[in-house]
Order: C-alpha cells, then sequence, then structure tokens
C-alpha cells in the first residue's frame, strides 16, 4: 500500500456555531409588541404630564408677574427718585446748573447703569425732568373757577415731550435758555387739560406771583395729544395729561381745577423765580421683558437696594445730594408674591393627586405584566435563574421601551411651553422613566424570591393579610389623619409642606385600602345563594370574582385614589366658580342692573317695559337707591349711622328675589300696607334695626321727608354696598322715581339690553353680572391655576380608565377561553354576553360607588382648611362674599368618572362577548392550554 499514511493524531478544528442565540430584549419586543407599545404610550404620557407641570406653572409664574407689574398702575410700579429743593442758601448759580436739562440728563444716565439685574429700565417710558412741588395759581379770570376759587398748575419741563405727544395744534415750546430771573416761558398742554382749564394755542396764563414776586408768564404755544396716556411717561404722574377736580376740605367744601403746563427742558432755571419749589426727578419705569418667575427674590432684593440700601446712597452720589425714592413698586412685587405662594399651594395639591394616581397607575401595569408573565418566570427561576440575572433582563427590556417614551414626552413638553426652566422638567420626566423602567424587575424579584415551580391560588377571597400589609396599611392611616388635621388647622398655604398636599391622595389611599379588606367579605356571602339559584350565570360571575388572584385588587386602588383626585380637582374649580359668581352678585346685585349715573337722576318711564323684552330677562324691579340719608337731629344714631335708603314695588322686588334664588323679603316688612297713618313700614338691616328700634323715625332724604316703622329685619339687600340699609314702598315717598333697574334671567343678551338702554337713556349705565364675574378671572396666575387643576381632573379619571382597562385586558384571555368552553357545554350567545357583564360587575360597581363617597368624603373633610381666595379673585376682593371662597362639591365631577368607568367596563365586556360570538369555539381550545 503506497501514499502518505493517515495521521490518527491529528484532530479537527473546532467548529463555530452556525448560528448565535437571538438577545432576550429583542426577543421579548418581538414576542409581545402589543405590552410593550401599551407601555410606551403609558410612560409617554406621564413623562409628557411630568414635564408639562413645572413648565407650565414656571411660564405662569413668569407672565403672571410680567402682567402684575405692567398691569400696575404707573404711579405705583415707577420708581421716582428725586432731589430735595435747594433754596436761597446755595449759590443761584448752581442753582441753576443742577435745573439744567445737561446736568438733569448726565444723572439720568448714571441712574440707569446703576440698575443691578433682573431691575432694569424702560427707556422708552422712563422719564426725568424738573417740576414745580408746590403748586402755582393761575391768576387770570377767564380760566374756570367752578367752585369760586382760582386753578393751580404745576408746571413741568419734563424731556422727550416731542417723541411722546402729537401736536394737535400749534407747535412745541421753543428750547430757549433761561435762568431764574426769565419771568416769561413757553409752554404746551394736553387736550384733555385744554378742554377742561378752557386753554387753546395762543393763551397766555399768568401763574404765580403775589405781592412780593411778580410771578411768571406762560405762552401757551400748542396743544398735544400723549401717544401712549396709560405708559409711565405720561401716567406716573396723571397731572400731566389729565387735569383734577379737587375739593377743599372747608364744609361746605369748594372745588378748584389743577392742572400742568409743559414747559422746555431749557426753560426749566425760571421756575427758580417762583414759590413753586422746583426740584429734578427721575422716573424709573420697570422693564419686564425677560422676567421670569425665579426673578423674583432678586427682583424684590434689588428694589429694596435702592430705595432703603446701599443702592440709595450711590443713587445720592450720582445726583449730588440727598436721594429720596417713592413708589410701591415693592408692594406690587409683595402681593404677587403672596399670590403666587397661596395658588401654588393650592395646585401642589393637584400635582400630588395627580402624580400618585400616575404612578400607581404604572405599577399597576408592571403588576399585571409580571402576573402575566409569572409562569414564564417561574420557570425560569427553575431551571436556575439568579434574582439578579432576571431583574437585570427585566430591566434592560423595561429601559428599551421606557427610556426611549420618556425623552419624546419630554420633548413634547419642552417644544409645547417653551418659557421655563428645563431641570424641573427633567427631573419629572426621569423619575417617570425610572419607575417605568424599574416597576416590572421589582415586581418581578419580589414574587419570585422563593424557586417555586407551582404555587398555590391567591384567590382574592381566600387571601389574608400579613403583618407587613398591616404595619403598612396603619401607617399610612396615620400619615391620612394627620395630613387632613394639619389642613384644615393651617390651610394650604404652605407651598412647601408635602402632607398638607398630599392630603386627598391619602384620603383616597386609606377609602382603597378598606375597599380591598372589605371586598372579599360580600363575594363570600353572595357566593352560596347564587349557587342555590336556577341559572349559573351569577354563581359563575361570583366565583370567576373570587378566584382573582389578590393582585387583582389593584385596580381597586387606582380607580379610587383618581376619583378622590378628581372629585377635588372638581370641587376646586366649582368653588372658585361659585365664589366668582356669588361676588359678581353682590357687586351687580343681579343678573343685569341698568342705573343712573351717580344715582343723581331717575330713569325714563318706558325703560323697564323695554329691559323687559330683552331676551333672557325674566323679572325686573325697578328701585330707587340713595346712600346715607340722614336720621332727625337728636336722633341717638345720628352721627354713628346714615343708612341706605331702597324705594321699591314690594311685590315686584319679591318676585325678583326669589327669581335670583336670594329669598323673598319678610312677612310683613314693606308689602305696602299702611299700618299707621303717615308711617311707612321698613325692612332694615340688624344694625339700623337695632339703631332706630320699633318706634317711629322721621327720615330726611333727597326722596323727601318721611316717617318709617322697622317691621322686619333681613341680613342684605342686592346692589346695595352697604351693610345699613332700609326698604320701604317707592309709592309712598314724595319723590320715589326709580334710578335703578334690576333684572333677573339667564342668558342675557349683552348687546341687546345696551342696545334697548342707549335707545331710552344715553346716559344710563349698564353692568352684567357674567362680565362682573369674567373680570375677577384676570390673572395670569389664576387661569394657569384653573387650566392646571382642569388637566388634573381630566388625567385623573384618565387614569382610572386606563387602570380598569389595563385590568380588563389582562383577563381578557382568561375570559375567552372560559366562554369558549361553556359554549360547548350549551351556553348560548346571549347568556355569554349576560355572564361577562356580570363578571364586570362586582369589581367596578363597588369602585364607582366608592370613588363617589370618597370623593364626596374627601371635600368634606379638606374644604375647611383650603383658602381658594387667592386662586377665585384676581388681585384681591375688597369684601369676600358670604360663605368665602372654599371647595364644592360638584356632582359633574363626581359622578361623570364613575359613571365612566362602569360605562368603560360594560363596553369592553359586550365588544369581547361580541368578538367572541363571531369566532369559533375551537380556535380558543388548544391542548395544554392552562388559561
Amino acid at each position: 500500500m503506497t501514499g502518505r499514511p493517515w495521521n490518527r493524531t491529528r484532530s479537527a478544528a473546532p467548529r463555530k456555531p452556525s448560528r448565535t442565540a437571538a438577545p432576550w430584549t429583542r426577543t421579548r419586543l418581538r414576542t409581545a409588541p402589543g405590552a410593550a407599545l401599551a407601555l410606551g404610550a403609558l410612560v409617554l404620557v406621564t413623562a409628557f404630564l411630568a414635564a408639562l407641570f413645572p413648565r407650565a406653572a414656571d411660564a405662569d409664574g413668569a407672565r403672571g408677574l410680567r402682567q402684575d407689574i405692567a398691569s400696575a398702575h404707573p404711579s405705583r410700579s415707577t420708581l421716582d427718585l428725586s432731589t430735595p429743593y435747594h433754596g436761597p442758601e446755595m449759590p443761584r448759580r448752581e442753582r441753576e446748573r443742577l435745573l439744567s436739562p445737561g446736568t438733569v440728563e448726565a444723572t439720568y444716565r448714571e441712574l440707569l447703569a446703576l440698575l443691578p439685574a433682573p431691575l432694569r429700565a424702560d427707556r422708552a417710558q422712563s422719564a426725568y425732568g424738573v417740576q414745580t412741588t408746590t403748586p402755582l395759581t393761575g391768576q387770570d379770570r377767564w380760566l374756570p373757577r367752578p367752585g369760586g376759587l382760582p386753578p393751580e398748575f404745576v408746571l413741568a419741563a419734563q424731556a422727550g415731550l416731542d417723541r411722546h405727544a402729537e401736536v394737535r395744534a400749534g407747535r412745541l415750546p421753543a428750547a430757549r435758555a433761561a435762568t431764574s430771573g426769565t419771568r416769561e416761558i413757553e409752554a404746551a398742554v394736553t387736550t384733555e387739560t385744554a378742554r377742561s382749564l378752557r386753554i387753546r394755542a395762543g393763551s397766555v396764563v399768568h401763574v404765580g406771583g403775589n405781592r412780593t414776586e411778580p410771578g411768571l408768564t406762560v405762552r401757551v404755544t400748542g396743544v398735544v395729544d400723549p401717544l401712549r396716556p396709560e405708559g409711565s411717561y405720561w401716567s406716573a404722574y396723571e397731572l400731566l395729561r389729565t387735569p383734577s377736580l379737587l375739593s377743599t376740605d372747608t364744609r361746605p367744601p369748594e372745588q378748584y381745577w389743577k392742572g400742568a403746563l409743559l414747559i422746555a427742558p431749557e426753560a426749566a432755571p425760571a421756575l427758580l423765580g417762583t414759590l413753586g419749589e422746583p426740584r429734578p426727578y427721575w422716573r424709573i419705569a420697570p422693564d419686564v421683558t425677560g422676567l421670569t418667575a425665579r426673578d423674583l427674590p432678586a427682583l424684590a432684593d434689588r428694589v429694596a437696594w435702592l430705595r432703603s440700601g446701599p443702592g440709595l446712597l450711590k443713587a445720592g452720589e450720582a445726583a449730588g445730594g440727598t436721594v429720596t425714592v417713592a413708589g410701591d413698586l415693592d408692594a406690587v412685587l409683595a402681593a404677587h408674591r403672596d399670590t403666587a405662594s397661596a395658588v401654588t399651594a393650592v395646585t401642589a395639591v393637584a400635582a400630588a393627586g395627580t402624580g400618585t394616581a400616575a404612578a400607581v397607575t404604572l405599577a399597576l401595569a408592571a403588576a399585571l405584566q409580571a402576573a402575566r408573565r409569572h409562569s414564564e418566570l417561574a420557570l425560569l427561576r427553575a431551571r436556575g435563574g439568579s434574582l439578579a440575572g432576571i431583574a437585570g433582563r427585566l430591566l434592560a427590556e423595561s429601559a428599551a421601551v421606557a427610556l426611549p417614551a420618556a425623552a419624546v414626552g419630554l420633548l413634547a413638553a419642552v417644544w409645547l411651553v417653551e418659557e421655563a426652566r428645563l431641570l424641573p422638567s427633567v427631573a419629572g420626566a426621569a423619575a417617570v422613566a425610572v419607575l417605568g423602567c424599574a416597576a416590572l424587575p421589582v415586581r418581578a424579584v419580589v414574587a419570585h424570591r422563593t424557586v417555586r415551580v407551582h404555587g398555590g391560588r391567591e384567590d382574592v377571597v381566600r387571601a389574608r393579610p400579613g403583618r407587613r400589609r398591616t404595619v403598612a396599611e396603619l401607617t399610612l392611616l396615620a400619615l391620612a389623619a394627620g395630613a387632613v388635621v394639619a389642613l384644615r388647622r393651617r390651610g394650604a398655604a404652605d407651598d412647601g409642606d408635602l402632607l398638607v398636599s398630599a392630603a386627598p391622595v391619602l384620603t383616597g389611599l386609606i377609602a382603597a385600602v378598606v375597599l380591598v379588606r372589605l371586598y372579599p367579605i360580600p363575594l363570600r356571602w353572595l357566593a352560596r345563594p347564587a349557587g342555590r339559584l336556577r341559572g349559573a350565570l351569577g354563581f359563575l360571575a361570583l366565583a370567576r370574582s373570587g378566584r382573582e388572584p389578590s393582585a387583582g385588587t389593584l385596580p381597586l386602588l387606582v380607580v379610587l385614589v383618581a376619583l378622590a383626585s378628581t372629585a377635588f380637582g372638581g370641587a376646586v374649580l366649582a368653588g372658585v366658580a361659585d365664589a366668582r359668581d356669588r361676588a359678581a352678585l353682590e357687586a351687580v346685585g343681579a343678573d343685569a342692573r341698568i342705573s343712573a349715573p351717580g344715582g343723581a337722576k331717575a330713569l325714563p318711564e318706558g325703560l323697564a317695559g323695554r329691559v323687559r323684552e330683552v331676551p333672557g330677562v325674566r323679572a325686573v324691579a325697578p328701585v330707587l337707591i340713595e346712600y346715607a340719608v340722614d336720621l332727625p337731629q337728636g336722633h341717638p344714631a345720628n352721627s354713628s349711622l346714615s343708612p341706605t335708603l331702597v324705594g321699591t314695588d314690594p311685590r315686584a322686588y319679591d318676585r325678583f328675589l326669589r327669581e335670583q334664588g336670594l329669598g323673598g323679603l319678610p312677612a310683613g316688612g314693606a308689602d305696602g300696607a299702611e299700618r299707621e297713618a303717615g308711617v311707612l313700614d321698613a325692612v332694615a338691616s340688624p344694625d339700623v334695626a337695632e339703631a332706630l328700634g320699633s318706634e317711629p323715625v322721621r327720615i330726611l332724604a333727597a326722596a323727601g321727608r318721611f316717617t318709617v316703622r322697622v317691621t322686619a329685619v333681613r341680613e342684605s339687600v342686592p346692589a346695595v354696598s352697604t351693610s345699613a340699609f332700609l326698604v320701604v314702598d317707592a309709592a309712598k315717598l314724595p319723590r320715589g322715581e326709580p334710578n335703578t333697574l334690576l333684572a333677573a334671567g339667564r342668558g342675557i343678551d349683552a348687546e341687546a339690553l345696551r342696545g334697548a338702554v342707549r335707545a331710552a337713556d344715553g346716559d344710563a349705565e349698564v353692568a352684567l353680572r357674567a362680565e362682573a364675574s369674567e373680570d375677577y378671572a384676570d390673572s395670569v396666575l389664576q387661569r394657569g391655576a384653573e387650566r392646571i387643576f382642569g388637566a388634573a381632573v381630566a388625567a385623573g379619571a384618565g387614569y382610572a380608565l386606563l387602570a380598569l382597562l389595563l385590568s380588563l385586558l389582562r383577563s381578557a384571555p382568561e375570559r375567552s377561553a372560559l366562554l369558549a368552553r361553556l359554549r360547548t357545554m350549551g351556553l348560548t350567545r346571549r347568556q355569554g354576553r349576560g355572564l361577562l357583564l356580570l363578571e364586570a360587575l362586582p369589581q367596578t360597581v363597588p369602585a364607582a360607588v366608592g370613588g363617589v363617597l370618597v370623593g364626596r368624603a374627601t371635600v368634606w373633610l379638606l374644604a375647611p382648611g383650603v383658602d381658594l381666595t387667592p386662586l377665585a379673585f384676581a388681585g384681591g376682593i375688597a369684601r369676600l362674599p358670604d360663605g368665602g371662597a372654599a371647595p364644592r362639591s360638584d356632582l359633574w365631577s363626581l359622578l361623570v368618572p364613575a359613571a365612566a368607568v362602569v360605562l368603560l367596563s360594560a363596553a369592553v365586556a359586550a365588544a369581547q362577548a361580541w368578538w367572541l360570538g363571531r369566532r369559533d369555539s375551537i380556535d380558543e381550545l388548544r391542548a395544554g392550554d392552562l388559561r
């Protein structure tokens, strides 16, 4: 045999496997794409809400701060800096130099450079110049003298008149240099000043002057219109654009006009020759552009620095003397801070409720997912899988879905609300991402600590709570009790107290714990009687509900917490709307009020008929209202009591009050019956009734002289702003013509009403209750808080429905298999639908009824500790309506989410029954199927 011998010792090279093992995460996502998409959608929505809430609160705070500063009257928001008047003790040339336009402008620029951020000046509306601090009397006889007194004038040399005014007639004053010896200068006046004081271009006004001083001759060269009369340039000192009709302190008071003459800055030194005591000023309007809520502490600190700190000394160095700072910008900022703090504390309650419902829903989704994969994870443990390895794989599987979904939710929130801090939003979305990633691994580790392939059944009717659960529930009960007590005692004013903010959530959790504890009892009680009935549907439904695993009661927890939060949010919105409506009713006095200006004259006779024809008007009450009527001399209450007289038709007024829901007039009151000759029966307020007693009293009023006797008492009447009043029959008064019409009705056509009033009396004033209520909600902070509460109500209801839907979808395969088996035993399609509906009721009905009861109890427990005044009324309110502003139970927020829970459960059961009815039973039954 020839050839190369075969080498037996040579071994073949190791062969590589032809196919690598598929990665766990990719395999699981491909195997169950529906579960992955559901988790991603849930995380995305929750991360979006978690990121959106702080951004919305930040944006509302920033817009609210800018609005409060911009909407404050310029006399309050402007920083008015000025130096004192320098008398003859200072050399004349130095005094003239201090008032010269170059010196005043240079000081203005130095002051602007001193302002530290975020306190910045609005250069377009800031102003500087010189003006007299003591008014100068007008000497000309042709000037108007309404009370016999001559008018007074303030002379102001404010820079920039050419940029802030439009010449209506004539020209602007010439920029001629002047000294303290100048006796004739030029000036301009605004249109309103010219109209009120009868000045026109070319008029010569002589101001000041006495026996020792010759005074100043002012030649008016033009009339101007302010370009932005509401801006700080014109309104920081309103007299520059609008004259005032003032009254002296004498008795009787005498009226006189006070106006302003606008001179050129170069003529300011001429004011030294008068008794006006001129001094320079610098009115700095704050620039609100770019201000955010986080700038508020620094802004308040900078204002204090300038008003009474080192900044005041630096301002004095720039001005060359002592500087005083006037204005209420610090008070505006303090009011905003108080309102923002109160609104934040209230909205924190909504955030806590929605956040808890979202977190529990995510945990529920993880628990249901772990229960669905129980056999798979148990097999892995039985084959040697470690807890760390299984948890790591589940963590990677969840992270592959949750992290991108949380990132998309964060980006959507940032895109929707741009003006806000990023860090709180990132923190909120990150918290959701962590919960979405960790919920499933943690639940799996807890459930599979012990290696078991086949565990015992965990029926809800057989489950017995352990000691740890009991201790946790008792701890939760203690926290809830403490939160409720703290909220009722201290209120929700402390926006940093998380325990107080979580009071509604803790109340819902306690109710959920109680319901979960009690839930198995009726199932056990009803199962035996149901088994004796002829039909099998009731018994099967109860048996199926009783054999649910104990984790199947988790949807009850979510539903009750969400419904409690939804009910409280709805109660807050209802309480705010109710408080505004009651305040508007007290302010207007009716759904609509038509009154003569100042109540000085009677309304036309046919106006009441025209108002009755307006769409929406159901009742009209003509009323005479006269404030501060006099009691006779010598009466003990004459000096301390000046009641308001209300004269009306008693029967029409009684119908009007009942139509408004305010109750009618007391029996035996001003009903028109004359029980004593010459004496009118009257309904009085308690203090007036106590002061007048039961004896006849003579009243002196513009309506005439008459005698009244108090025969009934009423706490309040509409359209009267004072607490002291008398209601009498207007027909018995010497001059009882009405000066006010009160109209009742819902949906009154405002345009038609105003048109009817204009046609009868063009001077009459119209006020609507609906418009007054809307005016109370003029704050950005309030509207933002209401949007947050509305979103919280919707989100809470959505999470409740989602929790229920997840629970129903988890058990859908088991119900499908059960229905298929029963159909092979003769169950009809109609009975199948009934079985699925009945099986859903034992869980959804207690959840819905419990949610309604818990929501009502939550509002009852917490309403006394929640003050909604900052949320209800923009900028505060002079007098709170009776009952204040507190949460009020709202049937819609109580019943609609609860009904939606039941309807959704029924709809899912009906849809599943319909779908199974279209399929063959054999498709649902497979060999070895353990469903």
